[in-house]
């Protein structure tokens, strides 16, 4: 029917009426037709999944709608229309100028416009719903290790980023295949690469692997006052590397997960007690037990000592110049300053109540004695040494 207007007025009349309705279409329906459905379609969604989902997948749902990757979708499927509309259009005014053959030969191009468009379009798709589906991802686990006392903030990070990555590379690996990439070749490569990495990083990746094992061993948390090897301290951050720990000195210590894994590790925070060990000396003419009964009364009367189990106090061998008492308390929570403040209190107390009671701490002593023959070969040899001394005296006065 287009081609049928052979006259110029009939040509411009038709075209100056398919520029009018392509622009009121374009520009003023159509965005407002793609809006109505998006609420449409969010409605619809809304309604069906009432009483059925969670806060993660409402919170998807409304991220889809007024987020970020929900705008942009938005605007991609106007501008996607709009240009339909203005290609429908041009082919019609060429139609009415009888320049048809344009088209015809046009139609490759076309072609070729729409498969990469159709194929940029789906990979925004699936790149726009990763995004989406890694937010809902979070807000899922975020709730799931608020419900349960099970899963540590670490485990939930790194499961939050496990699940993250293992979503995007499912969708990039999706979006190769989309645009004709050779997956085959492509993971071959990947493979080598992964071979001369792990070569040249063994220490990260035993890292790696040794945050992994923390992750599922979880022999300490954040906030835990440890010992890992020579280091002790309080754990500020496990990451799937390293853990951080701040000592007593204010110092801020990184540990390798591989070297955390491979040493000795005491938690002192994790049965929420302490027991402490003190030893203190009395003399061999004091009676031990008055003096660990004075010792147990003073332990029971110091705040950070728990009374359940009861502290005690029990004779534990003979050293060298002392009786030894061992004195056991429990400290509840265990910290350090509650570790500290116990026992500087309770040498400050026993030694005054000792000293009450008159009960001596002896210092380390040395008592030296010779044998009977001994000493009086010693006696003899000083004797004729003195002789010797008084004789070179005398010689030293005379006149030369």
């Amino acid at each position: 029917m287009l081609s049928d207007i052979s006259t110029t007025g009939g040509r411009l009349a038709v075209t100056a009426g398919i520029a009018l309705v392509t622009l009121a279409v374009g520009w003023l329906l159509l965005p407002k037709a793609v809006r109505a459905g998006e609420r449409t379609v969010s409605g619809w969604i809304e309604r069906l999944l009432d009483g059925r989902m969670d806060g993660s997948a409402a919170g998807a749902i409304e991220t889809l709608r007024e987020g970020v990757p929900g705008s942009f979708l938005l605007r991609m499927a106007v501008g996607l229309s709009q240009l339909g509309l203005f290609a429908l259009a041009a082919v019609a005014v060429l139609t009415v100028w009888g320049r048809f053959d344009v088209v015809v030969a046009a139609l490759p191009v076309a072609e070729n416009a729409v498969r990469v468009g159709g194929q940029v379009l789906v990979s925004a798709l699936l790149l726009g719903g990763a995004y989406v589906a890694s937010d809902a991802l979070e807000s899922y686990v975020a709730d799931m290790s608020a419900d349960s006392d099970r899963i540590t903030a670490h485990q939930e990070q790194l499961l939050t980023r496990l699940a993250q990555v293992g979503l995007l590379i499912l969708a990039g690996i999706t979006v190769l295949g989309i645009w004709g990439v050779n997956l085959g070749g492509l993971l071959v490569g990947a493979g080598f690469l992964g071979i001369v990495l792990g070569m040249a990083a063994r220490q990260t990746l035993g890292s790696l692997i040794a945050g992994f094992v923390l992750m599922f061993a979880r022999p300490f948390e954040i906030g835990d006052w440890v010992e890992i090897g020579n280091e002790e301290g309080f754990v500020t951050d496990i990451t799937i590397m390293n853990t951080h720990m701040r000592n007593f000195d204010g110092e801020y210590v990184v540990v390798p997960n591989d070297l955390v894994a491979n040493q000795a590790i005491t938690n002192r925070s994790r049965e929420g007690r302490l027991r402490i060990h003190m030893e203190v000396g009395i003399g061999y003419d004091d009676n031990p037990d008055e003096a660990a009964e004075i010792a147990e009364e003073v332990l029971d009367g110091i705040d950070p000592i728990a009374n359940n189990p009861q502290p005690y106090a029990i004779p534990s061998g003979f050293g060298d110049s002392a009786i030894l008492l061992d004195l056991r308390f429990w400290i509840d929570p265990p910290t350090p300053q509650a570790r500290w403040r116990s026992k500087a209190i309770a040498v400050e107390r026993i030694q005054d109540r000792f000293a009450d009671a008159g009960i001596s701490i002896p210092y380390p002593q040395l008592t030296v004695s010779y044998p009977p023959e001994t000493a009086e070969e010693a006696e003899t040899v000083e004797r004729v040494e003195r002789i010797d001394e008084e004789a070179d005296g005398r010689s030293g006065d005379r006149p030369a």
